[in-house]
């Protein structure tokens, strides 16, 4: 095994600390027993339990969860859609069209897709809520789905699809049954993208949320044009919290399907 040098050791260090110590101080700072954010007076669980007898931000976190659940589980379908027809539709007229509208909201700015997306919900007269949060959020977030799910079917080998469509499936089958498991790690990894831009979304969601559903990034945001106070601190740290369970986990599906898919090819090559 290679040993790194001091060099790349000193730099990776350097890395991680520019990455991860502000996270590790406000992790720190809400276990803290002072009101005062920055002067430390002891270990303390206090201001979770005050947390989560905050009604406002459990308010929010509940619309936020909502939100991204449901924005999420629609943008991997769409995605996962159009990534498909992009990967398998061969050439048709319209492709480089259809291709560009697809990723074209991972360049646009955000203040623009905002405002575009309230002219059109005030033009079709659908009121500000839940529901156009959700829409926002999945018209953004399906792009991401999609470029994740396209590398994976880049990759796939066809041959096993036209398999199952000799053996007698129809193409609705041979993608059920053969093309979505295999592809089944790119969807989780696309659902899970989707899910965490939906729960940090904060410009999207400004213009399109209505004074009924406020999102826990606009109520942090507002908290602390206020001044930052250590309930906010212990729900950041809670946040960080799923955000790496969530990382962790697919990590761990995803190492375990590449591994039961070694031993299937080792099992194939020794049967062959």
């Amino acid at each position: 095994m290679m040993r790194l040098s001091w060099f790349n050791v000193v730099s990776l260090t350097l890395g991680f600390a520019f990455l991860y110590l502000p996270m590790l101080i406000l992790i720190t700072y809400s276990f803290n027993e002072s009101r005062l954010v920055t002067v430390w007076a002891g270990f303390s669980t206090r201001w979770y339990g005050e947390l989560f007898q905050n009604e406002a931000f459990l308010d929010a976190a509940w619309v936020t969860l909502k939100v991204a659940v449901f924005s999420s589980t629609l943008a991997t379908v769409l995605g996962t859609m159009a990534a498909y027809v992009l990967v398998r539709g061969g050439r048709f007229a319209g492709r480089t069209l259809f291709s560009g509208m697809i990723y074209a909201p991972l360049v646009m700015p955000e203040v623009i897709t905002g405002l575009s997306l309230l002219l059109l919900f005030i033009g079709i007269g659908l009121d500000r809520g839940v529901l156009t949060i959700v829409l926002a959020h999945t018209t953004f977030s399906m792009c991401y789905v999609s470029v994740v799910v396209s590398s994976r079917l880049v990759t796939f080998d066809r041959s096993l699809e036209e398999a199952a469509l000799d053996l007698g499936c129809s193409p609705l089958e041979a993608f059920r049954l053969v093309t979505l498991p295999i592809i089944a790690p790119a969807v989780i990894s696309g659902w899970l993208l989707a899910f965490t831009l939906s729960l940090d979304d904060l410009v999207i969601a400004s213009f399109t949320a209505g004074p009924a559903a406020t999102t826990l990034p606009i109520k942090i945001f507002s908290a602390v044009r206020l001044g930052v106070s250590p309930e906010i601190n212990a729900l950041s740290t809670i946040l960080i919290g799923i955000v790496a369970l969530g990382v962790i986990s697919a990590s761990l599906v995803s190492k375990r399907n590449a591994i039961r898919q070694q031993r299937e090819e080792r099992a194939a090559e020794r049967t062959t």
